[in-house]
């Protein structure tokens, strides 16, 4: 994005609706997935702190993928976003 104003699209699980609205998809600005979720979390407190603990780090029982890559894989937080990405929070699966 490289400092424009475009956003981008952040799909959430099931369990992060009720605290969007019941929205299936938001949009956001930011050039870095840090930026996209500080900002989902001023706009939507309650889901930015079900993604995000206190110290701004990711939670971990949540995996945050930009496309199909997998944001731990990659920068982590500090992964750039370009023009058209999607981000897909999801929540871990635990079992065995």
């Amino acid at each position: 994005m490289n400092g424009s104003a475009d956003k981008v699209t952040v799909h959430l699980p099931l369990a992060l609706r009720e605290f969007v609205g019941g929205q299936v998809t938001i949009t956001v600005a930011g050039d870095t997935l840090r930026q996209v979720l500080f900002e989902l979390a001023r706009e939507y407190p309650l889901a930015g702190a079900r993604i995000l603990g206190p110290e701004g780090d990711l939670r971990r029982h949540v995996n945050v993928f930009i496309g199909e890559v997998n944001v731990r894989d990659r920068q982590g937080l500090d992964s750039l976003i370009e023009k058209g990405d999607e981000i897909y929070v999801i929540p871990a699966v635990a079992g065995g």
